[in-house]
Protein backbone atom coordinates (compact mmCIF):
# COMPACT_ATOMS: atom_id res chain seq x y z
CA UNK A 1 0.00 0.00 0.00
CA UNK A 2 1.37 3.31 -1.07
CA UNK A 3 2.60 5.46 2.15
CA UNK A 4 2.37 9.06 2.84
CA UNK A 5 4.48 11.22 4.69
CA UNK A 6 2.19 13.71 4.83
CA UNK A 7 -0.52 11.45 6.63
CA UNK A 8 1.42 11.96 10.18
CA UNK A 9 0.33 15.78 10.44
CA UNK A 10 -3.09 15.75 8.87
CA UNK A 11 -3.87 12.76 11.72
CA UNK A 12 -2.69 15.29 14.41
CA UNK A 13 -4.84 18.16 12.68
CA UNK A 14 -7.60 16.49 12.82
CA UNK A 15 -7.16 14.73 16.35
CA UNK A 16 -6.42 17.74 18.05
CA UNK A 17 -9.36 20.00 16.80
CA UNK A 18 -12.79 19.35 18.43
CA UNK A 19 -15.24 21.27 15.22
CA UNK A 20 -14.14 21.31 11.87
CA UNK A 21 -15.61 22.67 8.85
CA UNK A 22 -15.38 20.55 5.67
CA UNK A 23 -15.45 22.85 1.90
CA UNK A 24 -15.23 22.03 -1.36
CA UNK A 25 -14.66 24.10 -4.42
CA UNK A 26 -18.04 25.81 -6.15
CA UNK A 27 -19.90 23.47 -8.78
CA UNK A 28 -19.05 20.07 -6.86
CA UNK A 29 -18.90 16.95 -8.92
CA UNK A 30 -18.94 13.69 -7.44
CA UNK A 31 -15.56 13.28 -6.20
CA UNK A 32 -15.92 16.78 -4.50
CA UNK A 33 -19.17 15.46 -2.72
CA UNK A 34 -18.27 12.15 -1.72
CA UNK A 35 -15.18 13.49 -0.67
CA UNK A 36 -16.80 15.56 1.48
CA UNK A 37 -19.45 13.60 2.74
CA UNK A 38 -17.45 10.75 3.92
CA UNK A 39 -14.58 12.61 6.04
CA UNK A 40 -17.48 14.54 7.49
CA UNK A 41 -18.89 10.91 8.31
CA UNK A 42 -15.35 10.04 9.70
CA UNK A 43 -15.07 13.19 11.51
CA UNK A 44 -18.20 12.35 13.50
CA UNK A 45 -17.14 8.82 14.31
CA UNK A 46 -14.05 10.55 16.05
CA UNK A 47 -16.62 12.80 17.96
CA UNK A 48 -15.97 15.89 15.89
CA UNK A 49 -18.41 18.77 15.85
CA UNK A 50 -18.43 18.79 11.52
CA UNK A 51 -20.36 21.37 9.12
CA UNK A 52 -20.08 21.18 5.53
CA UNK A 53 -19.73 24.17 3.09
CA UNK A 54 -20.08 24.50 -0.38
CA UNK A 55 -21.01 27.52 -2.51
CA UNK A 56 -22.75 25.01 -5.31
CA UNK A 57 -24.51 25.46 -7.36
CA UNK A 58 -25.10 21.67 -7.42
CA UNK A 59 -26.00 21.16 -11.29
CA UNK A 60 -24.78 17.86 -12.33
CA UNK A 61 -27.59 15.53 -11.79
CA UNK A 62 -26.01 12.75 -9.53
CA UNK A 63 -25.45 15.25 -6.76
CA UNK A 64 -28.15 17.83 -6.89
CA UNK A 65 -29.97 14.77 -4.10
CA UNK A 66 -27.25 15.92 -1.74
CA UNK A 67 -27.20 19.59 -1.97
CA UNK A 68 -29.34 19.77 1.10
CA UNK A 69 -26.84 18.55 3.23
CA UNK A 70 -24.21 21.63 2.45
CA UNK A 71 -24.20 25.06 3.81
CA UNK A 72 -23.54 27.55 1.51
CA UNK A 73 -21.79 29.75 4.68
CA UNK A 74 -19.28 29.43 7.70
CA UNK A 75 -20.31 30.06 11.11
CA UNK A 76 -20.08 33.14 12.44
CA UNK A 77 -16.48 34.50 13.24
CA UNK A 78 -15.30 33.88 16.79
CA UNK A 79 -16.07 30.09 17.20
CA UNK A 80 -13.54 28.47 19.13
CA UNK A 81 -11.53 25.83 18.18
CA UNK A 82 -12.55 25.88 14.75
CA UNK A 83 -10.88 24.01 11.83
CA UNK A 84 -10.99 23.97 8.13
CA UNK A 85 -10.53 21.26 5.95
CA UNK A 86 -10.12 21.94 1.99
CA UNK A 87 -11.28 18.95 -0.03
CA UNK A 88 -10.54 18.53 -4.03
CA UNK A 89 -9.01 21.97 -4.84
CA UNK A 90 -5.72 22.94 -3.29
CA UNK A 91 -6.24 27.07 -4.21
CA UNK A 92 -8.82 29.02 -1.99
CA UNK A 93 -10.17 31.05 -4.96
CA UNK A 94 -11.94 27.84 -6.46
CA UNK A 95 -14.18 27.53 -2.98
CA UNK A 96 -15.88 30.91 -4.20
CA UNK A 97 -17.20 32.97 -1.86
CA UNK A 98 -16.49 31.23 1.12
CA UNK A 99 -12.71 31.96 0.25
CA UNK A 100 -12.32 35.13 2.91
CA UNK A 101 -13.98 33.32 5.87
CA UNK A 102 -11.46 30.64 5.54
CA UNK A 103 -8.24 32.54 5.91
CA UNK A 104 -8.44 33.50 9.59
CA UNK A 105 -8.81 29.54 10.79
CA UNK A 106 -6.63 26.24 10.98
CA UNK A 107 -6.63 25.17 7.30
CA UNK A 108 -5.48 21.86 5.97
CA UNK A 109 -6.06 20.72 2.55
CA UNK A 110 -6.54 17.08 0.78
CA UNK A 111 -6.08 17.67 -3.13
CA UNK A 112 -5.25 15.65 -6.05
CA UNK A 113 -4.60 17.99 -8.52
CA UNK A 114 -1.24 19.32 -9.78
CA UNK A 115 -2.52 22.86 -11.03
CA UNK A 116 -3.20 25.14 -8.15
CA UNK A 117 -1.27 27.08 -5.44
CA UNK A 118 -1.29 24.89 -2.47
CA UNK A 119 -2.63 26.88 1.12
CA UNK A 120 -2.95 25.59 3.99
CA UNK A 121 -1.13 24.82 7.76
CA UNK A 122 -1.41 20.91 6.09
CA UNK A 123 -1.09 20.00 2.47
CA UNK A 124 -2.06 16.44 1.61
CA UNK A 125 -1.60 16.44 -2.21
CA UNK A 126 -1.00 14.26 -4.52
CA UNK A 127 -1.07 14.22 -8.53
CA UNK A 128 -0.93 10.96 -9.10
CA UNK A 129 -3.74 9.93 -7.04
CA UNK A 130 -6.80 8.75 -8.91
CA UNK A 131 -9.29 10.89 -7.03
CA UNK A 132 -9.12 12.71 -3.86
CA UNK A 133 -11.97 10.05 -2.29
CA UNK A 134 -9.03 7.71 -2.65
CA UNK A 135 -7.02 9.80 -0.36
CA UNK A 136 -9.81 10.03 2.30
CA UNK A 137 -9.58 6.18 2.25
CA UNK A 138 -6.26 6.49 3.24
CA UNK A 139 -7.32 9.05 6.07
CA UNK A 140 -9.43 6.67 7.41
CA UNK A 141 -7.67 3.77 7.66
CA UNK A 142 -4.41 5.66 9.02
CA UNK A 143 -6.96 6.54 12.03
CA UNK A 144 -7.26 2.79 12.67
CA UNK A 145 -11.03 2.68 11.01
CA UNK A 146 -12.82 0.67 8.48
CA UNK A 147 -15.43 2.98 6.19
CA UNK A 148 -18.71 2.16 7.09
CA UNK A 149 -20.91 1.18 4.21
CA UNK A 150 -22.20 4.63 3.21
CA UNK A 151 -18.95 5.92 3.42
CA UNK A 152 -17.67 3.16 1.01
CA UNK A 153 -20.48 4.15 -1.41
CA UNK A 154 -19.34 7.90 -1.69
CA UNK A 155 -15.57 6.79 -1.92
CA UNK A 156 -16.50 4.94 -4.30
CA UNK A 157 -18.64 7.23 -6.07
CA UNK A 158 -16.11 9.91 -6.30
CA UNK A 159 -12.95 7.51 -7.83
CA UNK A 160 -15.47 6.44 -10.18
CA UNK A 161 -16.74 9.86 -11.35
CA UNK A 162 -13.10 11.06 -11.82
CA UNK A 163 -11.51 8.00 -13.65
CA UNK A 164 -14.38 7.82 -15.74
CA UNK A 165 -16.12 4.23 -14.20
CA UNK A 166 -12.03 3.26 -14.45
CA UNK A 167 -12.02 4.17 -18.43
CA UNK A 168 -8.44 6.35 -17.78
CA UNK A 169 -6.72 4.34 -15.61
CA UNK A 170 -3.42 2.80 -17.05
CA UNK A 171 -0.75 0.79 -16.37
CA UNK A 172 0.66 1.30 -13.02
CA UNK A 173 -2.97 1.66 -11.86
CA UNK A 174 -3.02 -1.33 -9.46
CA UNK A 175 -3.44 0.45 -5.84
CA UNK A 176 -6.18 2.30 -7.40
CA UNK A 177 -8.07 -1.04 -7.90
CA UNK A 178 -6.82 -2.63 -4.70
CA UNK A 179 -8.44 0.55 -3.16
CA UNK A 180 -11.74 -0.75 -4.87
CA UNK A 181 -11.34 -4.26 -3.56
CA UNK A 182 -11.65 -2.79 -0.33
CA UNK A 183 -14.43 -0.43 -0.70
CA UNK A 184 -16.51 -3.38 -2.10
CA UNK A 185 -15.29 -5.37 1.11
CA UNK A 186 -16.62 -2.70 2.84
CA UNK A 187 -20.11 -2.95 1.19
CA UNK A 188 -20.02 -0.52 -1.65
CA UNK A 189 -21.93 -2.04 -4.85
CA UNK A 190 -20.20 -0.94 -8.28
CA UNK A 191 -23.20 -2.38 -10.01
CA UNK A 192 -25.09 0.34 -7.24
CA UNK A 193 -22.49 3.28 -8.28
CA UNK A 194 -23.03 2.72 -12.02
CA UNK A 195 -26.69 3.29 -11.95
CA UNK A 196 -26.28 6.71 -9.43
CA UNK A 197 -24.25 7.89 -12.43
CA UNK A 198 -25.09 6.89 -15.51
CA UNK A 199 -28.95 5.89 -15.05
CA UNK A 200 -32.00 7.93 -14.71
CA UNK A 201 -31.33 9.99 -17.00
CA UNK A 202 -34.28 12.27 -19.02
CA UNK A 203 -35.20 12.01 -22.54
CA UNK A 204 -34.73 16.02 -22.73
CA UNK A 205 -30.82 14.68 -22.06
CA UNK A 206 -30.57 12.74 -24.65
CA UNK A 207 -31.94 15.02 -27.15
CA UNK A 208 -29.45 17.75 -25.68
CA UNK A 209 -26.40 15.57 -26.22
CA UNK A 210 -27.64 14.84 -30.24
CA UNK A 211 -27.74 18.48 -30.36
CA UNK A 212 -24.14 19.11 -28.74
CA UNK A 213 -23.03 16.30 -31.33
CA UNK A 214 -24.34 17.98 -34.52
CA UNK A 215 -22.59 21.47 -33.45
CA UNK A 216 -19.49 19.55 -32.82
CA UNK A 217 -16.64 21.05 -35.19
CA UNK A 218 -12.94 19.76 -35.55
CA UNK A 219 -10.01 21.99 -35.99
CA UNK A 220 -6.47 20.96 -36.51
CA UNK A 221 -7.59 18.55 -38.79
CA UNK A 222 -9.59 17.15 -36.58
CA UNK A 223 -6.73 16.83 -33.64
CA UNK A 224 -9.71 19.31 -31.28
CA UNK A 225 -13.50 19.20 -31.42
CA UNK A 226 -14.94 21.79 -29.67
CA UNK A 227 -19.31 22.13 -29.16
CA UNK A 228 -20.93 24.39 -27.28
CA UNK A 229 -24.27 25.50 -25.02
CA UNK A 230 -26.17 27.93 -25.19
CA UNK A 231 -28.15 29.86 -22.65
CA UNK A 232 -31.39 28.91 -25.11
CA UNK A 233 -30.47 25.29 -24.29
CA UNK A 234 -30.22 25.26 -21.18
CA UNK A 235 -33.60 27.01 -20.79
CA UNK A 236 -35.07 24.66 -23.39
CA UNK A 237 -33.53 21.39 -21.41
CA UNK A 238 -32.97 22.26 -18.32
CA UNK A 239 -29.77 21.99 -16.08
CA UNK A 240 -30.33 18.03 -15.32
CA UNK A 241 -30.81 17.72 -18.92
CA UNK A 242 -26.34 18.08 -18.89
CA UNK A 243 -24.84 14.81 -19.69
CA UNK A 244 -20.88 16.17 -20.04
CA UNK A 245 -19.19 12.62 -19.25
CA UNK A 246 -21.23 11.25 -22.38
CA UNK A 247 -20.80 13.77 -24.62
CA UNK A 248 -17.22 13.38 -24.07
CA UNK A 249 -16.79 9.60 -24.16
CA UNK A 250 -18.57 9.83 -27.86
CA UNK A 251 -16.19 12.80 -28.99
CA UNK A 252 -13.19 10.37 -27.95
CA UNK A 253 -14.46 7.64 -30.00
CA UNK A 254 -13.73 9.82 -32.73
CA UNK A 255 -10.51 8.59 -35.29
CA UNK A 256 -7.60 11.34 -34.69
CA UNK A 257 -9.15 13.23 -32.03
CA UNK A 258 -6.23 14.23 -28.87
CA UNK A 259 -8.47 16.83 -27.41
CA UNK A 260 -12.14 18.13 -26.61
CA UNK A 261 -13.84 21.50 -25.51
CA UNK A 262 -16.85 21.92 -24.45
CA UNK A 263 -17.99 25.36 -24.16
CA UNK A 264 -21.30 26.50 -21.96
CA UNK A 265 -22.97 29.82 -21.61
CA UNK A 266 -23.89 29.98 -17.88
CA UNK A 267 -25.26 33.55 -17.97
CA UNK A 268 -25.61 36.81 -20.12
CA UNK A 269 -21.63 37.36 -18.98
CA UNK A 270 -19.82 34.34 -17.55
CA UNK A 271 -18.93 30.64 -19.87
CA UNK A 272 -17.60 27.65 -18.08
CA UNK A 273 -15.17 25.00 -20.66
CA UNK A 274 -14.66 21.68 -20.06
CA UNK A 275 -11.93 19.83 -21.65
CA UNK A 276 -10.87 16.32 -21.64
CA UNK A 277 -7.41 14.74 -23.78
CA UNK A 278 -6.33 11.20 -24.36
CA UNK A 279 -2.70 11.14 -24.05
CA UNK A 280 -0.93 13.70 -25.72
CA UNK A 281 -2.18 16.97 -24.30
CA UNK A 282 -2.06 18.29 -21.09
CA UNK A 283 -5.18 20.52 -21.38
CA UNK A 284 -4.58 21.60 -17.51
CA UNK A 285 -1.97 23.98 -19.11
CA UNK A 286 -4.68 25.08 -21.22
CA UNK A 287 -7.06 26.08 -18.30
CA UNK A 288 -4.23 27.37 -16.74
CA UNK A 289 -4.06 30.07 -19.35
CA UNK A 290 -7.81 31.06 -18.61
CA UNK A 291 -7.36 30.91 -14.45
CA UNK A 292 -8.62 27.69 -14.17
CA UNK A 293 -6.90 23.81 -13.47
CA UNK A 294 -7.42 20.27 -13.21
CA UNK A 295 -5.69 17.27 -13.91
CA UNK A 296 -3.77 16.30 -17.27
CA UNK A 297 -6.62 14.85 -19.24
CA UNK A 298 -9.32 16.79 -17.62
CA UNK A 299 -9.40 20.40 -17.03
CA UNK A 300 -11.93 23.01 -16.74
CA UNK A 301 -12.72 27.22 -16.22
CA UNK A 302 -15.32 29.63 -15.61
CA UNK A 303 -14.44 32.77 -17.93
CA UNK A 304 -16.07 36.12 -18.02
CA UNK A 305 -17.31 35.61 -21.80
CA UNK A 306 -19.62 34.99 -24.25
CA UNK A 307 -19.21 31.83 -26.33
CA UNK A 308 -18.55 33.72 -29.57
CA UNK A 309 -15.34 35.49 -28.38
CA UNK A 310 -14.25 32.96 -26.11
CA UNK A 311 -14.38 29.82 -28.39
CA UNK A 312 -12.08 32.10 -31.03
CA UNK A 313 -9.24 32.44 -28.35
CA UNK A 314 -9.46 28.72 -26.91
CA UNK A 315 -8.85 27.37 -30.09
CA UNK A 316 -6.14 29.69 -30.67
CA UNK A 317 -4.78 28.72 -27.13
CA UNK A 318 -4.43 25.05 -28.58
CA UNK A 319 -2.27 26.35 -31.13
CA UNK A 320 0.69 25.82 -29.03
CA UNK A 321 -0.21 22.07 -29.13
CA UNK A 322 -0.78 21.00 -31.95
CA UNK A 323 1.08 21.10 -35.54
CA UNK A 324 -1.07 21.44 -38.20
CA UNK A 325 -2.84 24.15 -40.59
CA UNK A 326 -4.22 27.29 -38.70
CA UNK A 327 -7.28 27.06 -36.72
CA UNK A 328 -9.97 27.02 -39.57
CA UNK A 329 -12.90 24.66 -38.45
CA UNK A 330 -13.83 21.88 -41.22
CA UNK A 331 -17.48 20.55 -40.82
Amino acid sequence: MKTYPQLPSLLSFIQEGSIFVVVGHKEPDGDCVGSQLALASVLRRLGKETILCNEGPFKRPEVIPYETYFSATLPPAGVEDLRVIVVDCSSLERTGTLMDSLKPYPLAVVDHHATGKPEGTVIFLDPTAPSVTFLVLHIIEALGLTPTKEEAELLLFGLCTDTGFFRHLDVGSEETFLAVARLVQAGASPKKIFQWINGGKSLDSRFLLGRLLLRTQSYYGGKLLVSYETLEDSQEFGLEGRDSDMLYQLLQSVRGVEAIAVLRQESAETCTVGLRSRDSIDVSRIAALFGGGGHRQAAGFLAQATIPELKERLIAAFGAFFEGPPPVPSE
